[in-house]
């Protein structure tokens, strides 16, 4: 062996590691192949508000807003149910939770408003109905 070549052993890489660009060709490593990536699943479906429902639900808060009793909702949409919930606070608990279960549509009744200690008011079907038990104007009472 004479001084002006390399030692074989010194310019193969290592498998598996990055050859440089001026490598022979015979001796590059092949790249590993390509695999298709695995098929991505669809997003499981989520129970989400109409703009026909949702156009009932703010019609409610907005009043009441006006009225001076919530200042705060929030929307979650989950596998199996939707919910609106209304704030007096926004660091509080929900005052109330409108909450929309299809699964339920047939039994009780897909709508139903939960209380804040978490009793269900009311149930049905109909969503204005089921909103009745919130939207009831408070009385003045002098003592």
């Amino acid at each position: 062996m004479t001084s002006e070549q390399p030692d074989e052993q010194t310019t193969r890489p290592p498998p598996g590691d990055v050859v440089a660009i001026n490598a022979p060709l015979s001796r590059a490593v092949a790249p590993p192949p390509l695999h298709s990536p695995a098929p991505v699943a669809p997003a499981p479906p989520r129970v989400s508000f109409d703009r026909r429902e949702l156009n009932t639900l703010l019609n409610l808060y907005g009043r009441r807003v006006a009225e001076g009793e919530w200042r705060d909702y929030a929307i979650d949409f989950h596998k199996d149910r939707a919910i609106f919930s209304v704030f007096r606070r926004t660091s509080e608990a929900p005052l109330y939770r409108i909450e929309k279960q299809p699964r339920l549509e047939r039994k009780q009744g897909a709508w139903s408003v939960v209380s804040a200690a978490g009793l269900i008011l009311k149930r049905g079907n109909d969503l204005s109905r089921v909103l009745a038990i919130i939207d009831k104007p408070l009385r003045l009472v002098r003592g």
